[in-house]
């Protein structure tokens, strides 16, 4: 999917930067949390496939909240009425009438009081890993008190810019470099390190309880059972305060709504604005799974500017796909940095991988490569999940630069093909299951 034109709504001086995603019947409203930004979302593969989805039953308006992104900034952070007034702002400049919110962990708040407030514009609510208080209090004990919260905030503060945020946001693939670059790149591209610490105690403030009565829509909070932002309880509460509210509970630990298992979530929300659940046809198969990372892309897009680094990297993918082509190989999708692929021979995903570190060396490139062959999960868009790219990952991950890192699966399985290999030992990689020996291609 093309990312649409970003656009801008005026909500009274203040500027609002937003897109429209599909052109289904109904309209849906996406209220982001903390952090936000409306073009650098998209260079998130399973965000655009949250789009894809969405775009097929509603049209989707994104947009970034005053004081981040690419909307106007402000000198102090925003109130929850100046953030409703942001929401009416966008709809009135895409026509929209009515729409169902989603409210995304912060964003959850800011919807209850557009629903309350404005009950005409709002059809239904969507509240996923919200709360309705910041902090601890008596009767909201699962939250951390203000103070703890502060000091946590101030401790953390030097490393939100390495992209410390990820293993909170997304612990689930925190370890992998795109995700904690992505949320480098996000937190300096939603807001200052001021305007952040201001957003953040203005949070602490927040406490829409006594408003939860008062929604009369019809209302489905879904929250994963492991989130480490904000505790399944708070999920639970909104739904037990909310008269007439559904409530599901998923399994997983991450935050963000496009992390983990989020057509899970995408599920919930089509069934519950569509009344109908789609079936995901999945087909298994055995190929050999590549992870392509490029070495200190971070450090490098520091030192050359985005400008640089983006022709830099345009460039660089050109080279990976030619040698896919080349080799056999088929892309599943790209990664900010780098790119997975897949190959029906392990032998012909070794000499490609040799192949991209030879023809990137040339423009100042370093690559890891991991490979695995094993049984995955092919779905009706062609994306693949399962175990052997969960372990195709964190091999990848381990490569040292230049180096190409194979499964012992994918070692004995090119025997006789002349490649030779370097004994790596036996790895213990985050979320699987026992121990996994590793090899590094030499020859």
């Amino acid at each position: 999917m093309t990312p649409p034109p970003t656009q801008y709504a005026l909500a009274g001086e203040v500027s609002i930067a937003y897109k429209v995603v599909g052109d289904g019947p109904i309209d849906i409203v996406l209220v982001p949390g903390y952090l936000g930004h409306v073009e650098l979302i998209w260079d998130v593969p399973s965000v655009v496939h949250m789009f894809e989805r969405l775009g097929t039953f509603a049209r989707v308006i994104q947009y970034d909240r005053r004081g981040t992104g690419l909307s106007d900034r402000l000198p102090r952070a925003s109130t929850l009425e100046e953030r409703v007034e942001d929401i009416r702002a966008v709809m009135q400049a895409v026509g929209s009438t009515s729409a169902t919110l989603v409210g995304i962990s912060e964003g959850a708040p800011t919807a209850i009081l557009m629903a309350t407030t404005h009950p005409d514009m709002v059809d239904n609510l969507v509240l996923y890993g919200g709360l309705a208080r910041g902090t601890w209090a008596e009767d909201h004990p699962w939250a951390a008190p203000r103070e703890d919260l502060l000091e946590s905030s101030r401790a953390t503060a030097p490393f939100l810019f390495e992209g410390a945020m990820a293993e909170v946001m997304a612990p689930s693939v925190a370890d992998i470099d795109f995700a904690r670059d992505f949320y480098a790149r996000l937190q300096r591209y939603s807001a200052s390190p001021s305007s952040l610490q201001q957003a953040f105690e203005a949070f602490l403030d927040i406490d829409v309880r006594a408003l939860l009565p008062s929604v009369s829509q019809p209302t489905l909070v879904v929250h994963r059972r492991g989130d480490r932002a904000v505790n399944w309880r708070a999920g639970k509460y909104l739904a037990d305060h909310i008269p007439g509210a559904t409530y599901k509970e998923l399994p997983g630990i991450d935050h963000a709504i496009y992390v983990g298992d989020a057509d899970a979530v995408i599920d919930e929300i089509e069934h519950f604005m569509t009344g109908a659940r789609r079936a995901v046809e999945v087909d298994r198969i055995v190929t050999t799974v590549m992870f392509v990372d490029i070495v200190g892309s971070t450090r490098t897009a520091a030192a050359l500017g985005d400008s640089t680094w983006h022709d830099l990297l345009t460039a660089v993918t050109s080279v990976l796909r030619d040698q896919l082509r080349t080799h056999r190989g088929t892309e599943v999708k790209t990664l900010g940095d780098g790119l997975m692929a897949t190959f029906d021979g392990p032998a012909r995903s070794i000499r490609c991988a040799k192949a991209m570190i030879e023809a990137t060396a040339p423009l100042g490139i370093e690559l890891t490569v991991g490979l695995h062959t094993g049984e995955v999960e092919v779905t009706q868009d062609d994306d693949i999940a399962g175990l052997a790219v969960h372990l195709a990952a964190r091999i990848g991950s381990a490569a040292q630069a230049g180096e190409i890192l194979v499964s012992r699966t994918v070692r004995d399985l090119v025997a006789g093909s002349a490649i030779d290999f370097t004994d790596r030992g036996d790895h213990d990689f985050k979320g699987i299951p026992e121990p996994w020996r590793v090899y590094a291609v030499t020859s």
